[in-house]
């Protein structure tokens, strides 16, 4: 357990952090998930109107640096690459 009062501030800094990284998480997982879904499925019309809030995810967590920015690219690059193969 934590002793001095900084030690103490750092944990509840690292735990406000912990919930702010797991909601962005959450907000790219959950909808690439279902992107995905919907790619296996073949549904093009539901894949292709779940890309702008996939991108709108993405940025943001770039923005935050809770990723890169070039996986960023890459997430994206992948998401249009597999909605140009459904057609």
């Amino acid at each position: 357990m934590a002793i001095t009062s900084s030690a103490k501030k750092a944990l509840r800094a690292g735990a406000r952090k912990r919930v702010n990284n797991l909601r962005t998480k959450a907000a790219i997982d959950v909808p690439m998930k279902k992107f995905r879904k919907l790619v296996e499925e073949k549904k093009v019309k539901e894949a292709k109107a779940l890309i702008p809030s996939l991108y709108k995810a993405i940025d943001k967590a770039a923005k935050r640096k809770f990723i890169k920015f070039n996986a960023a690219s890459r997430y994206k690059s992948r998401i249009m690459a597999a909605a140009k193969k459904l057609g």
